[in-house]
């Protein structure tokens, strides 16, 4: 039986991965039953541990033509309420990928998707920008992903000695 702890971290680890290994395959791979796999991976979504499976694509291979970026927000955190009332706002947006809480010289990241340059700036200028407690915000366009969520895009030339070319 699959108890909380290194069997679970396992299989959450697996899952987080690869999302499209079966019940079965999971079971062998954490030495346990299929039952007792489908049974936690049920708790789990039921508890909201597990919130989704998504597949990771690597656009730049296809014809779809897209902007992503990454905007941070300076905001000024509003009483009683901190930064999650501003947050909640964000996160409503369709345009926006994630949203994460920071330390350091800013407080929100915000990363958000496109179709261009244009879209964008517009979303930052009239969408975020306009938000009661937004004060600075900086938009970075992405150039080229190499890497996002573990996985790899594509292949960075290297020299024999491993130094990127």
């Amino acid at each position: 039986m699959m108890r909380n702890g290194k069997n679970a971290d396992e299989l959450l680890s697996i899952l987080e991965n690869n999302s499209k290994l079966t019940p079965e395959a999971l079971a062998r791979m954490t030495g346990t039953d299929r039952e007792d796999v489908e049974k936690k991976l049920k708790e789990y979504e039921n508890e909201g541990v597990i919130l989704g499976y998504k597949t990771m694509i690597d656009w730049d291979k296809t014809d779809r033509e897209y902007v992503s970026a990454l905007i941070e927000l300076k905001i000024t955190p509003q009483e009683g309420k901190g930064y999650e009332h501003v947050a909640e706002k964000i996160c409503k947006y369709p345009e926006v990928e994630s949203l994460y809480l920071m330390s350091g010289s800013f407080d929100l990241a915000v990363l958000i998707e496109g179709k261009t340059m244009r879209e964008v700036a517009f979303f930052a200028a009239e969408k975020l920008a306009t938000i009661d407690g937004v004060v600075s915000m900086s938009t970075h366009f992405v150039l080229r992903k190499y890497k996002d969520k573990g996985i790899e895009f594509g292949s960075v030339p290297t020299d024999e000695r491993g130094n990127m070319n």
